[in-house]
């Protein structure tokens, strides 16, 4: 069991305030952007016209981050004080909310662009999942995102007033680690088949349908509010997403057994 007394805020500079939940959020996006143009860059795409389309990408996770979060917690949390929604300093955002976001804003760029969608995706995918993964430290901090609470054997209590979790001194299961474990998990598997020959768009519906199955049952440790079926938010479009991801897998699969073999091969 494990006590946090760490103050959400670094420092202020007059009436702002620097966050440790900004901070590795920043850190996180810059991982994954990064990674997502190496990547990229490797697939045939140029350097400078994914780095130029990368502010869009980003600005469209984080408003659909948010906007999921808002929607998830309104009831207990926003409604009483709908202004509060906006202050995404403070933490709070729904992966799949971001997930959603960002790809609405890759979706159109490539249309824009002319840019081969599903190569784009796949060319993503590594980054993305290791940037989730870096992200969820910001939660071990504010104590956003935690699950229920628990008597052991493994909790995070939170004794600093900024924490964000609903009681101070009482020991929750701490989501965030699992998240982070499994995420890394996915980006070693990814990481190991990005260069395999698979059909275009393959790797990136392995990501969906592992980080689908990983939502799914990370969510019952999680206090998340009920949305239908006994089930949270995350994990209906978890199964929204598996249903979806899964069948295409199958599809791209027997296409590529169907044709002689290539050798294309990503280096």
């Amino acid at each position: 069991m494990v006590t946090i007394n760490i103050d959400p805020v670094i420092f202020h500079i007059g009436h702002f305030a620097i966050r440790w939940y900004g901070l590795i959020l920043i850190t996180a996006i810059a991982i994954g952007v990064w990674l997502a143009v190496r990547e990229g860059v490797r697939k045939g795409f140029k350097g400078d016209d994914l780095s130029d389309g990368v502010i869009w990408v980003v600005l469209g996770g984080v408003l659909g981050g948010r906007l999921f979060h808002v929607l998830d917690h309104w009831s207990h949390t926003f409604a009483a004080n709908p202004i509060r929604s906006l202050f995404i300093w403070e933490g709070g955002l729904a992966i799949w909310g971001a997930v959603a976001g960002g790809l609405v804003a890759v979706v159109i760029l490539a249309r824009i662009k002319g840019w081969n969608l599903p190569l784009l995706l796949d060319a993503i995918a590594p980054g993305l999942v290791l940037a989730q993964a870096v992200g969820r430290f910001a939660c071990i901090i504010t104590g956003d995102a935690m699950g229920k609470p628990t008597n052991g054997p493994i909790g995070f209590a939170y004794l600093n007033p900024g924490a964000m979790v609903p009681e101070l001194g009482v020991y929750y299961a701490p989501m965030p680690v699992y998240e982070i474990i499994a995420n890394l998990a996915i980006f070693t598997i990814l990481w190991q088949l990005r260069k395999r020959d698979w059909p275009t768009g393959l790797l990136f519906l392995v990501y969906l349908s592992l980080y689908s199955v990983e939502r799914f049952f990370l969510a019952f440790t999680s206090s998340y509010q009920i949305m239908a079926f006994g089930l949270t938010q995350s994990q209906i479009v978890a199964l929204v997403l598996l249903s979806i991801s899964l069948p295409l897998i199958v599809v791209l699969t027997l296409k590529k057994l169907s044709k002689p073999q290539s050798k294309k091969a990503y280096v």
